[in-house]
């Protein structure tokens, strides 16, 4: 497939660096002409000179519109650096490699776009790109893969591409999510079961492990099994062998294992809710899916991908901002669910500011309901909590402080209670109400750190890393 590079230049561009940018891409000296350009075909990279300073984040939002693929890098002296302000370019290229260098940077970007494409993946962001380079090197091999993300973030499509650009891709994809099922039912989905082996089981059953023989399988959620399940499944990972339930005959089985998680697995070993061996054997090599607030520039793209069938659903700017703005606790998963409302809502419309507010304000009202906001990681997540059982006990000490005072003679008692107060929102840094807060419920479990953990809602791990921050015994 040609793609289409196009070299924005400025009028000393040329003389100064002595390339011959026509080789490299079609040369344009105006930004009114690259939107002509735009309008008629896909644009697949953008290279624009730093002399341009007008080419700003409204420009490369307007031209995105078209594409929301347009990767966009700007051409750059070795001395000048992007600024903060500037995070809407995919990147920068100083003009110093001279023709080949740049042209293999060039042939690179153009790569990495290119297997994004065929493996199903929408963005522009480096972390997915990178994603994207480490399929095309594992998914020929037979090595065992965890795919670590936040619910939503697109675990499953990165398992598939591994499958399908693997020798085993003629055969069976099989996928299971091992948290919707329960441990009794878990083992007999996987492994099958025989005749009578359970009340209900009238007839011989293949497992998963039998369908997969020759192909993938996909466990996700691996992190919810128990235990002994932990332990068969180390057993077939191993050699491939299984016992399929109320059968004392060995199967075997060939398939590759890619598995998936939501949480932290080292936790959950330090907990020992996980075993450590089964960890390191189907984590030879670890993927790690970023939340959608940290490629947030996938945004406009993603939009454009799920809109592709209503071409004429658009939004406006102010809406595109906001979208940017919001932290998508949901993930893809979320913004496609958006992205499916306004299509029914308004399949040939304009998305106003009003209709994300409007989505925002009932995604919220539900979100109030959860513990911690999704997309976080486990000690992110942990100091949420923390910080929302602080106000949580500020506001009781408020109501109790009221009530006090009104039933105290004079304000000198009052400010004397006050000072005593064991924990104070309204002054003093998180860290000290934190530490205040561990504490006081610490004390509270006579030191038992087990119970105060759960008090706190946090795993045992994340409080001993606490306890030796503030160093508290």
């Amino acid at each position: 497939m040609v793609k289409r590079v196009i070299v924005l230049v400025g009028p000393d561009l040329e003389a100064h660096t002595g390339i011959d940018w026509s080789a490299i891409g079609q040369v344009v000296t105006e930004i009114s002409h690259l939107y002509q350009i735009a309008k008629e075909s896909d644009i697949d990279l953008m290279l624009v000179d730093e002399s341009h300073t007008d080419f700003k984040r409204p420009v490369a939002t307007r031209l995105r519109r078209f594409n929301g693929l347009t990767e966009i890098w700007k051409l750059v002296s070795d001395d000048l650096t992007v600024e903060p302000e500037q995070d809407f370019l995919d990147g920068v290229i100083p003009v110093s490699l001279g023709h080949m260098g740049i042209s293999k940077k060039v042939e690179h970007i153009l790569h990495t776009k290119e297997l994004l494409n065929q493996y199903g993946m929408v963005g522009r962001s480096a972390r997915m790109k990178a994603i994207a380079e480490t399929i095309s090197r594992i998914a020929p091999t037979n090595i065992a893969v965890m795919i670590v993300g936040a619910s939503g973030s697109g675990k499953e499509l990165v398992a598939l591409a591994i499958h399908r650009f693997s020798d085993r891709h003629e055969h069976p994809f099989v996928a299971v999510n091992c948290g919707a099922i329960s441990e009794g039912i878990l083992e007999s989905e996987l492994f099958g079961h025989e005749k009578g082996a359970f009340t209900g089981s009238v007839a011989r059953r293949d497992g998963l492990f039998h369908k997969a023989d020759g192909g993938t399988i996909f466990l996700d959620e691996i992190g919810e099994t128990k235990p002994d399940m932990q332990v068969k499944l180390l057993r077939v990972l191993e050699d491939g062998t299984y016992y399929p339930v109320g059968s004392s005959e060995a199967k075997k089985t060939d398939v590759r294992v890619v598995s998936a998680t939501n949480r932290d697995l080292g936790e959950a070993i330090a907990e020992r809710e996980f075993r450590e061996d089964l960890y390191f054997r189907i984590g030879v090599v670890k993927i790690v899916l970023p939340p959608l607030m940290d490629r947030k520039g996938d945004i406009q793209p993603l939009l454009r991908h799920f809109w592709a069938k209503q071409p004429k659903l658009d939004y406006s700017d102010s809406a595109l901002n906001l979208l940017m703005k919001y932290d998508w606790p949901g993930n893809i998963r979320q913004l496609r669910n958006f992205a499916d409302r306004m299509m029914v809502l308004k399949p040939q419309g304009l998305i106003e500011i009003e209709d994300v507010e409007r989505f925002m304000e009932e995604q919220n009202a539900t979100a109030t309901h959860l513990p911690v906001a999704t997309g976080r990681t486990v000690e992110e997540a942990g100091q949420e909590l923390i910080y929302r059982a602080i106000l949580s006990l500020g506001n009781e000490i408020r109501i109790l402080r009221d009530l006090i005072t009104a039933h105290l003679p004079g304000e000198s008692t009052f400010e004397e209670y006050s000072d005593s107060s064991e924990v104070s929102v309204d002054g003093g840094s998180i860290e000290v109400m934190e530490k205040r807060l561990i504490e006081r419920v610490l004390e509270q479990t006579e030191g038992n750190r087990k119970e105060a953990a759960k008090q706190l809602g946090i795993g045992e791990r994340t409080l001993y890393r606490k306890l030796k921050k503030y160093n508290l015994r």
